[in-house]
Order: C-alpha cells, then structure tokens, then sequence
C-alpha cells in the first residue's frame, strides 16, 4: 500500500489534517464496524508504545460531530462507552507490558523505544506524581509512555487502575461530547482542518514549553560554566 515510510508519514499527516473526510470514507465504506475500527485506534495508540502518533483527541471529535448527525450511523452513547473502554483497556495492557519488560526494554531496543521518551514520561512522573497517569492522556507521546513507565515503576496496580479509568472517562466525554455539540456549526464545519489544528496544538503544548524551559536552563548552565 505504502511504497516508502515518507509516504505512510504523508498519509498519516494527511489523514490527521483532513480527518473528517477519512472518517466520512470510513463510515460510507464499513457501516457499523466503524466502531470496531475507532476502538481498535484508541486501543493501540494507548498501549503500543511504537505508535505514539495515531490521531488521538482530533479523532474523537470528530467521531462526536459525526455521531451527532441523524444521518450517519453511529451512536454517541455507544461510541462513548466503547472508546472509554478502549481507553482503560489500552493503558491497562500497556502497563502490564511494562511491569514485564521493565527499564531493559529501552536499552535493548533503542530505535522503537526511544530513551528520550522515557525520560521525559519520567520527567512528567516527578512533577505529577500518580496524577499524570490522568494528565497524560492529554498529552501525545507522554499518554503512551506514562502506563508503560507505570508498569516500569512497579507503581501498585489498583493506584494505576482507579487514575486510568479516571483519565479515560475525561478524556472520552470531553472530545466526544465536544465534538457532538459543537462539530456541526457551520462555522466549526468551514473551518474544521484549522479546528483539529488547534486541538493538535494544544495538546503539544505542554510538551513544547516543557522543551523550551528545558532548553533555556541548559542556555543558562552553559553561560555559567
């Protein structure tokens, strides 16, 4: 399908921008397995710690917008317990993961888990305590690693649980229901691709300014020295 990983990187970047179309196709072409198709997504992008960059937030709003429409399929209701479940069961699995394979695992495969990854889920784990485990799921990347260092960390399982069912509820009802209630404006309509933008930006924000301070106290220690 794909001839080169450049063109699965255009597509993907393609699919997150234009998500709406893709999931319009995706509707058209598979009726109710969409729902199947939607919580498989979720599920992998919470618990595989090699695709940390599945359409997340911008995915679910979407879904909303659309399962408000009378039109279309999907049930908002259904869609809202499935992804919520998605969600737990993803960070789940990908704890367990971690409990297993451990701090060994980045060592020994380097280029899938990136060490750099891990250290600023680590970095996050300092500043939120058991709380990020709920933070992190607003978070690209971080919300993929934060249950794998959990499980990495030995933190106690019904810690870990009651903050993921937490973080999975919000974060479900809060894009879904968003995009339910909101997604079909005409205004949000015209200008969706700018819309999921936004959402994309400010999920990376944290993580942008947490880059920025990181490099202004390194700018500051060199001048120092």
């Amino acid at each position: 399908m794909f001839e080169s990983l450049w063109d699965l990187i255009l597509y993907l970047i393609d699919f997150i921008l234009h998500i709406d179309q893709h999931l319009w196709e995706i509707i058209n072409n598979y009726g109710t397995a969409t729902y199947a198709i939607l919580f498989g997504i979720v599920f992998v992008e919470t618990w595989l710690v090699i695709m940390p960059f599945l359409p997340g937030d911008s995915l679910l709003f979407a879904a909303g917008a659309f399962a408000a429409r009378p039109d279309i399929i999907l049930d908002i209701f259904v869609l809202w317990g499935l992804i919520f479940v998605a969600a737990v069961l993803g960070d789940t699995v990908n704890y367990e993961i971690g409990k297993y394979l451990g701090k060994k695992a980045f060592t020994k495969y380097p280029k899938i888990l990136k060490p750099q990854y891990l250290e600023k889920t680590e970095k996050f784990y300092d500043k939120h305590g058991a709380m990020t485990i709920i933070y992190a799921r607003f978070v690209p990347i971080v919300r993929t690693f934060a249950p794998f260092v959990a499980g990495v960390g030995k933190m106690k399982y019904l810690k870990f649980f009651s903050y993921n069912v937490v973080g999975g509820f919000v974060r479900s009802t809060l894009f879904l229901w968003v995009g339910y209630f909101f997604g079909n404006i005409s205004f949000v309509q015209e200008y969706f691709s700018l819309i999921i933008l936004a959402i994309i930006f400010i999920s990376v924000l944290p993580m942008l300014i947490a880059w920025l301070t990181q490099m202004i106290k390194n700018k500051k220690l060199s001048t120092n020295k």
